[in-house]
C-alpha cells in the first residue's frame, strides 16, 4: 500500500484526474454490466421460441413468450405485435421501439469513449510537466536523484494514462459488441415475424 501511495504521488498532479477517470470507468462498467444482464436475460430462449412460433404462425405463443421473457428483445417484438394491423404499422412499431432500446443500451458509452481519448492526453501532460521539472533541476545544478524523480513522474503519469485508456477501451468494445449483437438478433427476429405475418395481410 505504501508503495502504491508513493507511486501515485510520484506521478504528479495529473494522477488525481486519472484516478477520477478510472473510478468513473469502473462505475460505468458495473452499471452497464447490470443493465445489459437484466435486459438480455433469456434472450436466446426467447429468440428460438418466437422464431419457431412465428414459423407455425402461432401468435398466441409469441405474445405469451413476450410476457414470460421480459427483455429488450421481447419489448420490441411485443410492440410490433400490438401494432400488427398492417406491415407498415408493424415495421414502424419495431423501428421506434428498437431505437428507444438502442439509446438505453448506448447510454454512458460516450463517456467511456471520452475517457479513452482524455486519459493518454493527461498522461502526456504528466510527461511534459515531469520533463520540465527535470530540466529545471538540470539548470539549477541538481543531483542525479532529483533528475531521476522528474523522469519518474513523467513515466508514471504516462503509464497510468495508458492503463486507464486501455481498460476503458476494453469495456467500450465489449459493450459495443453486445449492442451490435442485440441489434442484429432483433432485426433478424423482426424480419421473421413480418415475413410470417405477410401472408395474413395479403389475404386481408
Amino acid at each position: 500500500m505504501e508503495n502504491f501511495i508513493h507511486l501515485f504521488n510520484s506521478g504528479g498532479f495529473v494522477m488525481y484526474p486519472l484516478l477520477l477517470l478510472s473510478i468513473i470507468t469502473l462505475a460505468i462498467a458495473v452499471e452497464r454490466f447490470s443493465y445489459y444482464r437484466t435486459n438480455r436475460r433469456g434472450s436466446k430462449a426467447f429468440f428460438h421460441g418466437v422464431y419457431h412460433a412465428a414459423a407455425q404462425k402461432d401468435w398466441s405463443v409469441v405474445r405469451q413468450l413476450c410476457q414470460e421473457f421480459p427483455s429488450a428483445l421481447s419489448r420490441v417484438i411485443a410492440s410490433g405485435m400490438e401494432n400488427d394491423s398492417s406491415e407498415r404499422a408493424m415495421k414502424d412499431a419495431f423501428e421506434d421501439r428498437m431505437e428507444m432500446e438502442s439509446i438505453n443500451f448506448h447510454r454512458y458509452l460516450d463517456y467511456l469513449s471520452a475517457v479513452v481519448t482524455i486519459s493518454p492526453l493527461l498522461g502526456l501532460l504528466g510527461t511534459v510537466t515531469g520533463m520540465i521539472q527535470t530540466f529545471g533541476v538540470l539548470d539549477s545544478g541538481g543531483g542525479a536523484a532529483a533528475i531521476t524523480g522528474g523522469v519518474g513522474e513523467a513515466l508514471v503519469a504516462t503509464a497510468t494514462g495508458l492503463c486507464v485508456a486501455i481498460i476503458a477501451f476494453c469495456f467500450y468494445t465489449y459493450f459495443s459488441h453486445q449492442l451490435d449483437t442485440l441489434v442484429t438478433d432483433t432485426e433478424r427476429l423482426c424480419s421473421t415475424v413480418i415475413g410470417a405475418k405477410r401472408e395474413s395481410w395479403d389475404k386481408a
